[in-house]
């Protein structure tokens, strides 16, 4: 399974052709997971009623990363492992803690996690 982050749902919606057809090809053969932060932060960026109806109807349709208590497990994680310090925030911890509890691998266009996932191999998941 694959949580998708944010960078990259936005470039599908954008029909990024480099990532419209491979998360195309995710959605089809049922390997995404979907995390309520990325989502929220999709909706913040929705222009019009019609982009929110179109998110919610991925939301609604996707399998969960879903964790009680994960906002308060992310800072632990995040205090543990000093990612604050590398630039990561409480939202990128809570979806790496969140693929990580999933044994799900993530895809994402943001450095800072790339980061994290290529160079500490506590955090590759």
């Amino acid at each position: 399974m694959i949580v998708i982050d944010t960078s990259i749902w936005i470039e599908f919606f954008k029909n990024n052709t480099e990532y419209r057809t491979t998360v195309k090809n995710l959605l089809e053969e049922q390997k995404i997971l979907a995390v309520e932060c990325i989502f929220g932060e999709l909706l913040q960026g929705a222009k019009n009623k019609r982009e929110k109806d179109i998110l919610f109807s991925y939301w609604e349709n996707l399998p969960k990363c879903e964790r009680e208590d994960i906002w308060i497990k992310a800072g632990i994680f995040s205090s543990e492992n000093k990612l604050i310090s590398k630039g990561i925030g409480l939202i990128d911890c809570v979806i790496l803690l969140s693929a990580k509890n999933s044994n799900a691998k993530i895809w994402s266009l943001d450095k800072k996690v790339n980061s994290i996932l290529k160079k500490d191999e506590k955090f590759t998941l």
